[in-house]
């Protein structure tokens, strides 16, 4: 770092995305993006968008907004579209968070908690989860503190259930909880309903995953108008411009294509359980996933050897070189061409490792 870079930051360590490889041509199952190209009518509307980009993007984004409100059946004035999810939960930090109030997640999570916790010098707290994964929800009931937690959680997949979160939520009426769906349409049942049930809700989703938009960066968030206007505040004195004109056109155009992304999602959940099925026969240990990846590890072959013998092969997963996930890979779940590759890769490195 630069003599300039102020001390405040001395000690953030930034989130580390997953590898993006320009070298050699792999096949990629490591950052959970989708197989599936974005709808066509997302690509023809992001098109037509670019014929106007001399022009500012809409900051109230209220053509999206109208069309993701009666998808999701909230009020408009209860969404909040941002530049990827990642944008929203950073928000929610900002907004709902302080010295007095802080962060609570799981230590095992996104990544990304604890450097939005740290760059906004918000204290945190981490607890951990059970042996096999699992989030103890009473771990988080009356916790003092804004509660933020992914369902399906990552990289574990593991899903909490409607009731179970909604016993968190009960638990904290004052305090605001946080629930990142960023798989959620991978087999994990929303709880966006409950946001018109409890005023501290705030469940955050995005494009990426299930409707194909990862280059596009479009997410939001969902609760309570008040909760929304919070938010908004921290947007305008931001970023009032925040989503651009291709991704908010693309996001339109997947929204009226909506069936595509859903289909394409139950292939992606036939794909899971396929790969889950193989990779047992071959020795493989699984959490139970609701997202688009499985989180396995093998009974002889150490995960960071697997790893790096499949990247020899073309074959990017995700390693986590962290103290209780040394054993696991995350597999993002591909088109039914890659997993059959994925397998017959694994089926040599075995062998490899014998």
């Amino acid at each position: 770092m630069s003599r300039f870079f102020s001390q405040k930051y001395s000690s953030l360590v930034p989130y580390t995305p997953g590898e993006q490889p320009k070298d050699t041509q792999y096949i990629k199952l490591n950052t959970n993006e989708s197989p599936f190209s974005p709808s066509k009518t997302a690509q023809l509307y992001a098109t037509k968008a670019a014929q106007n980009l001399q022009l500012y993007s809409d900051p109230e984004c209220r053509e999206l907004i109208k069309l993701a409100a009666n998808r999701f059946s909230v009020n408009e004035d209860e969404i909040l579209f941002t530049n990827g999810s990642d944008e929203v939960l950073n928000f929610a930090f900002m907004a709902f968070c302080d010295k007095n109030t802080p962060a609570i997640f799981p230590d095992i999570t996104y990544g990304f908690y604890t450097v939005f916790a740290q760059i906004n010098n918000i204290p945190y707290k981490q607890i951990p989860l059970n042996d096999d994964f699992t989030i103890c929800i009473d771990d988080y009931k009356n916790a003092d503190g804004t509660i933020f937690i992914a369902n399906p959680n990552a990289p574990t997949g593991i899903a909490l259930t409607v009731e179970q979160i909604e016993e968190i939520i009960k638990s904290n009426p004052d305090n605001v909880v946080v629930i990142d769906e960023a798989y959620v349409d991978f087999g994990a049942d929303s709880v966006v309903p409950l946001t018109k049930k409890y005023d501290n809700l705030l469940v955050t989703q995005t494009f990426s995953k299930s409707r194909s938009l990862a280059g596009g960066r479009l997410g939001f968030g969902i609760g309570n108008k008040k909760l929304i206007q919070d938010l908004n505040t921290i947007k305008y004195s931001t970023n009032p411009y925040n989503v651009n004109s291709l991704t908010m056109a693309a996001g339109v155009g997947t929204l009226i294509d909506d069936e595509y992304c859903m289909d394409n999602c139950k292939t992606i959940i036939e794909n899971r359980e396929w790969t889950v099925t193989k990779l047992k026969e071959l020795g493989f240990t699984m959490t139970d996933s609701s997202a688009n990846f499985v989180f396995a590890k093998h009974h002889t072959a150490h995960g960071k050897d697997i790893y790096l013998k499949l990247k020899e092969k073309g074959v990017l997963v995700r390693y986590f070189d962290k103290e209780k996930l040394y054993d696991y890979n995350r597999i993002t779940i591909g088109s039914k061409e890659q997993m059959n590759i994925l397998i017959e890769k694994i089926q040599e490195v075995l062998e490899e490792l014998k």
